[in-house]
């Protein structure tokens, strides 16, 4: 693979460095500094969207016949690169990066003609409906139903740990259609407007003490019987379609890296004599690598049109398990003033005196809100099964 750039690679990386200079504000990367949870609130991404979307860069993976730009695997990697090291704020991939791949593969000319504008440019802000209370690694037992009824689907049951439900315009769901021989058989995928009666969002306050998830309820939910993705009974095949880009499409170790380094500035303000963790750090910093090369082949393959494919359990396994230690040896680094966590939300909005400097405040609430890591998306354990079966043959 080769490593090094090209001169019209260059150009392009100043040319990202220069709109980035123009258009990046240091309230938007206090912002993304000082957020602990998965996402940073849309009152910070939103704005920033609209200005990679004027530019034609809010959906650097689409192909150009559907709004992308359709940069090289070089082009990408420049892009997420310099984007990470400026600290712009990372955009929710639930539109362009998640059902986003999924309308432009399986949806109908219709859906493509309405919904793809309204990704690429920002109107709609997307939620996930897949896990329930009694579907989540499991998800092809869920029970949320969805009954024909003339043009409609009326659709009753809840999802639960779905993430910015209380921000989203619109949610893309798995549902029941009809029931088959097996578990997956009769589940369809299906979008959803968030203000159709009957839907009811509540708050759950994670570990780290952000409101970023929520169980939704569905109560006689009416929705067009066009908001079916592809066939009836087939959002199966969608829906893993989509979790494959879920856990494979991003460039997680650019910014994985700059992470560290803060965790280095930490160390060094707090623990400069200790060795062993100098030396942790060290050793961070190569599985960084090792997953950034994986990410990079993977990228590659996504510029030419293919899917993540299985190795996105690799991506997903190994991109959890780095995020835990990079946010633990921050932990560590900050010593005994990892004792105090702020409980005000958002930290970027906070207009009082803490007991820990700045640098320090989100240190806590992103250790905690990691330990989900390892869970969503697919657990540890369900990654590492479906490689013993998919790769490994076992």
């Amino acid at each position: 693979m080769r490593l090094d750039f090209t001169s019209d690679e260059l150009a392009f990386r100043d040319e990202v460095r220069a709109f980035l200079a123009d258009n990046l504000t240091p309230d938007a990367v206090r912002a993304q500094a000082m957020t602990p949870s998965v996402f940073a609130e849309p009152e910070i991404t939103k704005p920033w969207h609209k200005k990679l979307a004027a530019k034609g860069w809010a959906a650097p993976l689409w192909p150009k016949q559907h709004g992308g730009p359709g940069w090289t695997p070089a082009q990408i990697y420049i892009f997420e690169s310099e984007c990470a090291a400026a600290g712009a704020p990372t955009l929710s991939p639930l539109g362009i990066k998640m059902v986003g791949p999924v309308i432009i593969g399986f949806g109908s000319p219709q859906q493509q003609a309405y919904y793809l504008p309204r990704l690429l440019d920002g109107t709609d802000y997307w939620c996930q409906g897949y896990s329930e209370p009694g579907a989540g690694s499991d998800l092809a037992s869920l029970k949320t139903r969805a009954i024909r009824d003339g043009d409609d689907y009326v659709i009753n049951g809840s999802k639960i740990w779905t993430t910015h439900a209380h921000h989203a315009d619109r949610m893309f769901a798995l549902v029941r259609t009809s029931e088959g021989t097996r578990k997956q058989d009769g589940i369809s995928f299906i979008l959803i407007d968030m203000k159709t009666p009957g839907i009811t969002v509540r708050a759950i306050r994670t570990i780290g003490g952000d409101h970023e998830v929520n169980q939704v309820f569905f109560d006689d939910v009416r929705v067009p019987a066009a908001n079916i993705v592809g066939k009836e009974g087939a959002g199966w095949s969608y829906g893993k379609y989509l979790l494959e880009f879920e856990r494979g499409s991003g460039i997680s170790a650019i910014r994985f890296r700059k992470a560290l380094e803060r965790a280095r500035a930490l160390a060094a303000k707090h623990a400069a004599g200790d060795h062993d963790l100098i030396g942790r750090l060290d050793a961070a910093e190569m599985d960084i690598d090792a997953l950034e090369m994986t990410e990079l082949r993977v990228l590659s393959n996504l510029s030419s049109g293919e899917p993540p494919g299985q190795v996105s359990s690799l991506l997903k396994l190994r991109m959890s398990e780095v995020q835990q230690l990079v946010t633990s040896l921050a932990v560590e680094a900050l010593g005994s003033e990892a004792l105090f966590m702020e409980e005000a939300r958002p930290l970027y909005g906070l207009n009082h005196e803490t007991a820990v400097d700045e640098d320090a405040i989100a240190v806590v609430p992103r250790y905690l809100d990691s330990r989900a890591f390892t869970i969503f998306g697919g657990t540890s354990e369900i990654q590492r099964e479906i490689l013993a079966k998919t790769m490994l043959g076992l």
